[in-house]
């Protein structure tokens, strides 16, 4: 083959493979990163709405709480302020919260995860990771629990995706 025929044929397999370079790099940046993005959003907001849970440790529990007030909280209203706080805003009690986002099935719990006890539904709690639930009940106050303990684990329902 000539010279000029092979620094052709070079150009050309080189133009090919610069393109094909491109192009895959193109398909990376346009996919890719959005899921990457949206994926850390989420788990960033997960992780705000679980530190604005976390910062009322202890507060009391009480019934019919109001909605807003952070001198005490009911499941519920605890819940809504933490969602609240960080531009979710979520139904009032545990019910009707049962019933916004998506559901999820128990092996597929996030952070940030609203979890639901009893049937009907009358307690909320936020799912922290590893097994760990945020959420206000009793004597203790907020607190932070383990959902695989029996008591949790047994009273179990459902749970629901607010965070996209």
């Amino acid at each position: 083959m000539n010279t000029l025929k092979r620094n052709r044929l070079s150009k050309t397999l080189l133009g090919i493979t610069l393109s094909f370079s491109l192009l895959a790099a193109g398909n990376m940046a346009l996919g890719t990163p959005q899921a990457h993005a949206a994926s850390v959003s989420a788990s960033s907001t997960a992780n705000n709405v679980i530190a604005t849970g976390k910062r009322f440790m202890g507060v009391r529990y009480q019934f019919g709480a109001p909605s807003g007030s952070t001198k005490s909280f009911d499941c519920s209203s605890f819940t809504q302020y933490a969602f609240k706080q960080n531009g979710i805003n979520i139904p009032r009690s545990s019910r009707q919260q049962s019933q916004v986002g998506t559901y999820v099935p128990r092996s597929q719990l996030k952070p940030g995860d609203l979890v639901f006890f009893y049937s009907p539904i009358h307690h909320v709690g936020i799912y922290m990771g590893n097994g760990k639930i945020l959420h206000t009940f009793g004597k203790g106050g907020v607190t932070i629990s383990d959902l695989n303990s029996s008591w949790w684990s047994s009273h179990y329902t459902t749970a629901r995706r607010v965070i996209n």
